[in-house]
């Protein structure tokens, strides 16, 4: 079979998948798992809404009256990534992780009919919410995630109980390097040629590396993730896209720095756990600046990708962060 036939047939296949899946719960090495009488409530259930005229796909667990979780996914990938971190926490909060637009199982409404901007795409997360009744929440934040969060955060300070930070820009990093020259060169002028040359970042192979670079067993990343990634991407107009997305990073900068304002004002509220391997977010330029000494940093040998490969260590830093910023006392870690 062809490359492009078995990618068509593929993106089928993912397309309808997490209606019919059942959930798995992923409970990490250490933790006592919940008891029964919780554990429906926290099985992952696969749903969608109408926002503004436009499905949003998005995962959810837990009990609704507990304290939410909003988690949000990065580039190029989508809610799944929290697949194994869902369980960790939903016996204990309520966990929503939506796919953006375009993203995931989410709706791809032309770019001539909807603004595919961080902005926009934070506006689409702050209406999905407000629809699920969600009026305080705290964020994990990854990759994209970090620009859409922000800007909730900034905009409803009062109604974020923590934010989970992990390979995102934090402290206004520069986005220099041959990495990034590519990109330096589209932001600068936006032409046709420079975004192009953009393109290699959508590729299988790009894709892959993104999973695999900076991770010590390779073989414990599942190659599922870079296949469905890639599938989705290949979408009749997912490519221009996610280029404009990509050219709209240039746009996310005022909202980095005013995200650090807010890191120092509530350093408390803040916990950092990047893979520190990451080529992209470096675990050095993540590490909070001396200003900042009561930020919780912990770094995991990992890549971009850290969930992947380091799920059960992220998973339980996060439980006791919450457990903390929540005011919950949380009974797995006594």
């Amino acid at each position: 079979m062809r490359r492009r036939e078995f990618t068509s047939l593929l993106g089928g296949a993912v397309a309808t998948w997490p209606a019919s899946a059942s959930a798995q719960r992923v409970t990490s090495p250490g933790l006592q798992a919940a008891p029964a009488s919780e554990r429906a409530l926290s099985e992952t259930r696969y749903r969608t809404i109408e926002v503004g005229e436009m499905v949003i796909f998005y995962r959810e667990a837990g009990p609704t009256g507990a304290p939410v979780v909003l988690l949000l996914h990065g580039f190029p990938t989508s809610s799944r990534m929290f697949r194994n971190l869902i369980p960790i926490l939903s016996d204990k909060y309520r966990v929503i992780a939506p796919d953006y637009p375009a993203f995931g199982h989410s709706a791809v409404p032309a770019r001539s009919d909807f603004h595919y901007t961080h902005a926009h795409l934070s506006e689409v997360v702050e209406a999905l919410i407000e629809k699920l009744g969600v009026t305080r929440f705290a964020m994990y934040m990854m990759d994209f995630g970090g620009p859409i969060g922000y800007r909730l955060m900034l905009k409803y300070p009062d109604r974020v109980t923590g934010v989970v930070i992990q390979n995102t820009p934090t402290f206004g990093e520069p986005t220099d390097g041959p990495l990034w020259a590519a990109e330096l060169a589209y932001w600068k002028d936006g032409s046709p040629a420079h975004r192009d040359a953009v393109r290699s970042k959508l590729t299988p192979g790009a894709v892959r590396n993104q999973y695999l670079a900076g991770t010590r067993e390779p073989s414990r990343i599942d190659p599922d993730n870079w296949t469905i990634d890639s599938a989705l991407l290949a979408r009749p107009g997912v490519d221009e896209i996610m280029l404009d997305l990509l050219y709209d990073i240039r746009n996310n900068r005022q909202t980095v720095a005013d995200a650090r304002q807010f890191f120092k004002t509530h350093q408390r509220q803040v916990m950092i756990v990047p893979g520190i391997n990451d080529p992209l977010f470096p675990g050095a330029s993540m590490k909070a600046p001396a200003d900042m000494p009561e930020i919780e940093f912990h770094p995991i040998d990992s890549g971009h990708f850290a969930l992947e490969d380091h799920c059960a260590e992220i998973g339980s830093l996060t439980r006791s962060f919450l457990g903390r910023v929540c005011g919950l006392h949380d009974r797995r870690r006594g």
